[in-house]
């Protein structure tokens, strides 16, 4: 059995290449072999968001507080709120991030194929976040 106590793991800053605005991950664990999942609380600033991007196995994120914006490659943008889950599959495309006036935090739960959880792509524009 293995106990992370709240506090012994920092925050870090979302990197300006695959965020948009002001981001703070808290890591929650990370995948220990053989498991392959990793999870993190992650928190955005209003107008805060992703990249484009994908996961080789898909993604979970649970809603925990505040309002937000989700959006796959070719639909519509969703709006999230705290208690939602939201489930994209292996290799689809698409981001994530708070509502422009309102912060939004959620929990984001992937898991890793050949080390690698995350495939980052171009930045979502403020005209795609606004439409």
């Amino acid at each position: 059995m293995e106990i992370i106590r709240i506090g012994t793991q920092p925050s870090v800053k979302g990197q300006t290449d695959y965020f948009t605005g002001t981001v703070r991950i808290d890591p929650l664990f990370g995948a220990t072999d053989p498991a392959r999942a990793s999870g993190a609380t992650v928190t955005f600033e209003p107008g805060a968001r992703t990249a484009w991007h994908t996961h080789p196995f898909g993604q979970t994120l649970i809603i925990t507080a505040g309002s937000g914006r989700v959006q796959r490659w070719g639909g519509p943008i969703e709006e999230i709120r705290p208690g939602d889950v939201v489930w994209f599959p292996p290799g689809e495309k698409h981001w994530h991030g708070a509502s422009p006036n309102t912060a939004m935090s959620h929990i984001a739960i992937q898991e890793q194929l050949d080390g690698k959880a995350v495939e980052w792509m171009e930045k979502v524009s403020d005209e795609q976040y606004n439409s």
